[in-house]
């Protein structure tokens, strides 16, 4: 049985079985340290692809800076925003045990840090080791402001494989050549999907296939011999992304801060938001080889970014510039919509050792997912109303599109007993069982609007069938559920039948 820290690849026609456990571990406060850091959230100056912009970032740095902490630590980071839009900061992946006001997506789990204000957040990392990432929860603003969260084993204690010579973050981005809050506006006046992105990035920067990118393309050392761990973090705001580096094989040991069982392989795939731990091995002739990464593009007809970004890896016993006057070499990528390689991948990741999971299931849950056009409003013109047919595209699990509070925040009404913020009727299964993954009727496309919950009891055991449709069109859906790792047990395509569809606990 798999134990995955994430919910990947919920690909085109496809579904998930998970299980999912509210539990916390007992910690050790043995040599654990507490860390303090201070974030400003402000306007810099970025130039990419020939152009400068004003750009949000964190301390005038794009990406933002690197934390690195050991399992047990604490991490306390002031916030002061500087910039002229709220903000609030995610720390993607971290389980906020008793801490959930430190979570960060803005009106969930606190009101936004208005311009001008602050806000400390505090919170211990509890039996948690690998690579996650911290990020802007506010808006579109995560499209600048981002960066590496690191987790090492606990002081004492090691990595369950060789310890790497290296390890070097290697985070990859989307780069509008606009201001990301004036693209996500504009989608939201006028209904249409938003803008495709300009550039992909690693470690900020498009690279060489770019203009005006390539004196500034990242270098990534390596010798001779030696193995380098690289802690992979997709950025992107709405793009999964495959990954590879020519003449180099990956072997994947972690993801989402979850080791795995090793696994090699040529080329990764990440959803928004995951991240993937790979070790490699300087085994090759000293040179110069392009990392490149490039969009897997599941939704057909729908317009995605095409190119490609790349860094360099590059021995350090090759001398530049003089003898850089060759192109690195490039590896081969797959086809955008190659779900082939994307389902190989992911049906690979398997726990290192034997889980014990849970049978007997408290809450038993059913949530499909995908797009919806929402009927143009008769107050509208006809230019708020772009999307297919005259409608404006929205979101769906359910047949509900979530609606933001306003004023408070979702933890906060539940906390003081606020009426009239949240309801509690989210429904734990479709209100209509329909073909999901074939011709759906028009009629199913609207979606309901509401800020609907649904409640769970602390401790409780909780299956979820995760369930692509083909509304407006099927494709990928990474899905990250805040504070939670997931026993995944089954996965496949179509519509998920209960009767035929039984678990398949595969051996580790």
């Amino acid at each position: 049985m798999e134990v995955i820290g994430r919910v990947s690849a919920n690909r085109h026609y496809s579904f998930f079985l998970l299980l999912l456990l509210a539990a916390s571990s007992a910690m050790s406060l043995a040599s654990a340290k507490t860390h303090h850091h201070g974030f400003i959230v402000q306007a810099t100056k970025v130039k990419r692809l020939c152009k400068t912009h004003n750009s949000i970032t964190v301390n005038g740095m794009f990406p933002g800076p690197t934390l690195e902490v050991n399992n047990g630590d604490t991490l306390v980071v002031k916030v002061v925003n500087r910039a002229r839009y709220n903000v609030t900061i995610h720390w993607h992946g971290i389980r906020q045990m008793r801490t959930g006001w430190a979570d960060g997506p803005e009106f969930v789990t606190q009101c936004p840090i208005r311009p001008g204000r602050s806000y400390t957040y505090r919170f211990t990392i509890d039996g948690q080791e690998g690579t996650l990432w911290w990020h802007a929860h506010s808006s579109w603003l995560r499209a600048t402001v981002y960066g590496a969260l690191i987790i090492h084993p606990r002081e004492g204690s090691s990595y369950p494989f060789s310890k790497p010579t290296r390890e070097t973050p290697i985070i990859l981005g989307e780069w509008w050549d606009a201001n990301p809050i004036d693209v996500i506006r504009e989608a939201t006046r006028t209904g249409a999907a938003p803008n495709i992105s300009n550039a992909y990035t690693i470690n900020g920067q498009p690279g060489d296939l770019y203009n005006c990118s390539s004196k500034d393309t990242t270098i990534v050392p390596i010798n001779s011999g030696e193995t380098n761990l690289l802690r992979v973090i997709n950025a992107a705001l709405n793009q999964p992304l495959f990954f590879t580096i020519a003449n180099h094989k990956f072997t994947v040991v972690g993801a989402d801060a979850s080791y795995l069982k090793p696994f090699t392989t040529s080329v990764i795939m990440l959803g928004p938001g995951q991240t993937t731990d790979v070790l490699i091995s300087g085994d090759q002739l000293p040179g110069r080889y392009y990392m490149a990464a490039r969009a897997y593009q599941s939704a057909q007809n729908a317009p995605f970014d095409n190119t490609t970004t790349t860094a360099i890896l590059e021995y350090k016993s090759v001398v530049c510039p003089a003898k850089c006057t060759k192109k690195p070499l490039m590896p081969p990528l797959p086809f955008y919509n190659d779900t082939a390689t994307v389902t190989a991948f992911s049906r690979s990741f398997r726990s290192p050792r034997k889980v014990e999971v849970p049978t007997d299931i408290d809450e038993n849950l059913f949530f499909t997912i995908g797009l919806g056009l929402n009927n143009c409003p008769k107050n509208f013109r006809a230019r708020r109303c772009q999307g297919p047919n005259g409608t404006r595209f929205t979101a769906s699990m359910n047949n509900v599109s979530f609606v933001f509070p306003s004023k408070t925040s979702l933890l906060q009404a539940h906390k003081q007993k606020i009426p009239g913020v949240f309801t509690t009727d989210f429904p734990a299964k479709p209100p209509v069982k329909f073909d999901y993954t074939g011709n759906v009727s028009r009629s199913l496309y609207q979606p309901v609007p509401g800020t609907k919950l649904y409640k769970l009891k602390y401790g409780s055991r909780v299956q979820i069938v995760l369930q692509d449709t083909s509304i407006v069109t099927p494709e990928n859906h990474p899905i990250h559920l805040h504070g939670y790792d997931f026993y995944i047990i089954a996965e496949g395509f179509g519509n998920f039948n209960p009767k035929t569809d039984k678990f398949q606990i595969q051996p580790c």
